[in-house]
């Protein structure tokens, strides 16, 4: 209807809402495609819930991809869960924490890409883990994309993380990554076709 001065009276602008469907789920076991890596994340689930009185260094390795980050947050997921608290460092880290004798455990992801700064401070958490000052050794996660022999880091460092449990992670198969693509939409809601998956 045109108004006094002639002119018509604008609509009012439409408001787009926001479908936040959230593309990322939080890492922890339960929403981990296990595929060929049982053995890993069966240990790592186990102590992650129950920590050990001795805790024997686990170190991960396999190729981009292979699922070694997932599994560190699910460890720090799992302790924070149960009221204990871990020590992170990766190589994005430039100026990581002092040891800090409130952790239960020291997750250290990226070595094989750790500065000669990160290096120190990674032996230094592994020190101080295993020799605290009360007496309870503290579990040493880590992981990288090299086998620990084949790391190019100092070789105290290189050594201590192929001293206890070391699992090579296999990357998942094309059809079990299009396994985990459907469940990851099932539980958003949607109905991912073959084609659309492929």
């Amino acid at each position: 209807m045109p108004s006094e001065t002639g002119m018509r009276n604008p609509k009012p602008a439409m408001k787009q809402l926001a479908l936040d469907i959230g593309l990322a789920s939080d890492p922890s076991f339960a929403n981990f495609f296990i595929g060929p890596n049982e053995a890993a994340v069966r240990q790592l689930a186990s102590w992650a819930k129950s920590l050990p009185d001795s805790p024997v260094p686990t170190y991960l390795w396999g190729d981009e991809a292979s699922g070694k980050t997932h599994l560190l947050k699910a460890v720090s997921e799992t302790l924070r869960n149960q009221g204990a608290s871990s020590g992170w460092m990766d190589a994005s880290m430039l100026q990581p924490p002092e040891f800090n004798e409130a952790w239960s455990a020291v997750i250290m992801d990226e070595c094989h890409l750790y500065n000669a700064a990160q290096q120190r401070t990674a032996f230094n958490w592994f020190v101080n883990a295993l020799s605290t000052d009360d007496g309870h050794p503290r579990w040493v996660v880590a992981a990288g994309n090299l086998p620990p022999a084949d790391l190019p880091l100092r070789e105290d460092l290189r050594t201590r993380f192929g001293w206890g449990h070391v699992f090579a992670l296999q990357a998942l198969s094309d059809d079990e990554r299009r396994a985990v693509i459907k469940q990851e939409a099932d539980a958003r809601g949607f109905l991912l076709s073959d084609e659309v998956v492929d």
